[in-house]
């Protein structure tokens, strides 16, 4: 007698295919994470620095290529293209903590950030304008933290979910390459 899960190769524990496992649970993360950055954009009104958006640029590369390498791995796809897709969902989210611990540090005095958010602002335009984009414009600057946490800013917490998730797929990649 088979079980299921043993006659139908789709249905295979989670365990026996870390390709799957390990692209899903990247993908949930990812999409709770940008969930969450939308939360404390647009409910708490917390606005992202230029920084905080370009570490957003992971999440959503991470997202559809999870799914997709998620998708393949139950599909049964080479192997090769299942390691492809595990190696860059780790090597950019390691990439993103890299990104984050700039930011990090940015926050925390320890460098200088970009110019274009932690600098004097050097371009105000002519008088006209300025009194006009006052009212419309707020400058978010990547050198103050809006909301901390147990001493941690949001720029701080990327950099634990991304190596988290670097991790995840570093596991799925070694676990897949063993096969």
């Amino acid at each position: 007698m088979t079980t299921q899960s043993a006659a139908i190769p789709a249905f295979k524990p989670a365990a026996a295919n870390p390709a799957l496992t390990a692209s899903l649970l990247v993908t949930l993360i990812a999409a709770a994470t940008i969930a969450g950055a939308w939360f404390f954009q647009l409910v708490l009104e917390i606005l992202p620095c230029p920084l905080c958006l370009e570490q957003r640029y992971a999440y959503y590369l991470a997202i559809p290529l999870g799914v997709l390498t998620a998708f393949a791995a139950r599909s049964g796809a080479p192997r090769p293209l299942l390691l492809a897709g595990l190696a860059i969902l780790a090597l950019a989210t390691l990439a993103n903590a890299g990104l984050g611990t700039y930011h990090s540090g940015v926050e925390w005095g320890l460098w200088q950030g970009p110019t274009d958010c932690t600098g004097p602002v050097v371009n105000l335009g002519n008088a006209g304008d300025l009194f006009s984009k006052l009212d419309t414009v707020k400058v978010v600057r990547c050198d103050e933290v809006q909301w901390r946490f147990l001493g941690l800013s949001l720029a701080g917490y990327n950099v634990l979910i991304s190596l988290l998730m670097a991790a995840i797929a570093a596991w799925g990649f070694a676990r897949t390459a063993r096969g």
